[in-house]
Parts: structure tokens; sequence; C-alpha cells
């Protein structure tokens, strides 16, 4: 099943994609894809609407993030071999965790807004996981895959001065406005044959930045949702980013930074694809 929400930004509906040109409407089912829709048992809930819904043809309505603002954005970092080697860092004993603010949170085609300040931009095309039930203390990573309401496509963006030259933080350059590009779909976990072996790309005015795939994750999601119910509880709706395969700009040599006009476009095998404009300060 392939979740959107599409309208203006917060008035959007809940719909299920059919087909490319396609959806059926299941807002009379539940009001939003939110804590609430996913703790009452999710995509689950929408068989019978799907089934019997009649399909309606998309007529250029905006594309929302696939999930309502959650309770939480967690981030994994470092999650590549090959992206900490361009970063020159090392490889994680276990997954390095760092939050985003859960307003970063936009669709997959709105702009991403580059920050007062900022001198670093950076792009990154990562895997979402989105959780499905109050998780913790969970036994197994079965327990984990269990607990796993879909994934979609995002666009972690980045200020790296602010990540990395002001005290350590790296929320800092994480959590500006427009920072989470999600979606354009929810895909539930059936719809997906292998989490680890999907192909991902971006590119930046047409140039091919990022090349590379899921198998060469260090921490796979069922490992990354385990591990995380160990520190915490995970809400139902929580969207955890798992990390970036190399090519940012940051590893560039010389680096490469966004600058407004640049256009941004990204992908997951399966999962869809995502389009952003850059755009200067406020």
């Amino acid at each position: 099943m392939y979740l959107m929400r599409i309208g203006a930004p917060g008035a959007e509906k809940p719909v299920v994609r059919v087909d490319d040109g396609h959806y059926v409407d299941v807002s009379d089912v539940t009001p939003d894809f939110d804590e609430r829709f996913f703790a009452a048992g999710g995509p689950a809930l929408l068989a019978g609407k799907v089934a019997t819904g009649r399909p309606q043809a998309f007529a250029g309505e905006r594309v929302g993030p696939p999930i309502a603002r959650p309770h939480q954005i967690l981030c994994i970092g470092l999650n590549y071999s090959d992206h900490a080697a361009e970063t020159g860092q090392a490889v994680p004993d276990e997954p390095i965790l760092f939050t985003k603010s859960p307003n970063t949170l936009v669709g997959p085609y709105d702009d991403v807004r580059i920050p007062r300040g900022s001198t670093k931009t950076d792009w990154e095309v990562e895997l979402g996981i989105v959780i499905g039930r109050r998780t913790s203390y969970l036994d197994s990573v079965e327990q984990a895959a269990a607990a796993i309401a879909g994934y979609c496509v995002v666009n972690d963006v980045s200020e790296r001065a602010f990540q990395m030259e002001r005290g350590g933080q790296w929320s800092k350059g994480k959590s500006a406005e427009t920072f989470n590009p999600a979606g354009p779909w929810l895909v539930t976990p059936d719809e997906v044959a292998d989490v680890g072996n999907l192909g991902m790309w971006l590119d930046v005015n047409g140039v091919r930045r990022q090349t590379g795939t899921t198998k060469t994750m260090i921490f796979d999601p069922y490992f990354i949702v385990h591990h995380l119910s160990q520190f915490m509880v995970l809400e139902p709706g929580d969207l955890i980013n798992t990390g970036t395969p190399p090519g940012v700009g940051m590893g560039h040599d010389p680096q490469l930074w966004l600058r407004p006009g640049d256009v941004m476009e990204l992908g997951i095998d399966g999962l869809g694809g995502q389009r952003q404009r850059v755009v200067g300060p406020r």
C-alpha cells in the first residue's frame, strides 16, 4: 500500500495511491496519517476502503509529506561505511544518534530554504522508517520488523558549518525549516521485496552526486529499530532517517554547497522520487 497526503500545507488529506494517475480518498476512515492512525492499526484499517473505493484522478494537487508531523524525527549518522570514509570519520561501533526538529518535515516537491548565515548547506538522500506502534525494549530484530509501518524517501538536508563548527551539536545543522523533505509515499513493508537492497540516487542541477544502495548500510533498519528501543520509547508515526551513501557535498574535493536556484532530484528504488528547488533565506 502507498500512503500519501495531498493538499495545501496544514490541510492535507490522506489518500492511497493505486497507480501513477489515481488515488482513493481515505479521509472518511482516518482524518490523517498520524500517531492515532498508526496506533489503531495503520494501513490495515484501509484495506476495505481501498478495495471498494472509487479511484480519483490526480489533478495537480500538492503532495505533502506522507505522515503528519511526528512525535520525533530520529537520525542515524555515518551508517554507510563509504560515506564515513569520505567524511574522514571512523566507522561507528554502534548507531550514532541525533535528533531533528519535527517541524523540518515538508513535502517531496516543496522548496528547501537555506537558513540565515548558512555557508555550507548540503544534501543527503536517505531511507526513512516510520514506526507503526508504541515500542520499547524490543527483544529481537524480528519484533523490530513487526513494529515498522513502512518506508519512504527522505532528504536529510544539513548545514555543515552549524553541524560541525558550532560546538559539536549535530542537531543545530539539521533542524532549519524545510530540512526534511519526505515522500512522496509511505510504502508498507509488504510492497518492499528487500529493504536491504534498494538503489539510491541524488542529482543536483542534473548532475549525479550520490549513487548508493541500502546493501552497504552498516546497521540495517531492523537493527536500528531494535537498538533505539533499548534507549527510548518509539511512538507510532515516529520517523527515523537511516543515513546516507557517499556523494554528499561535504565529501567532494573541492566541497560543494547548495545555493539559491539549485534543484535537487533524488529517489530510492520502489519508494518514489523527489524534486526540490533551493531558495534563499527569509
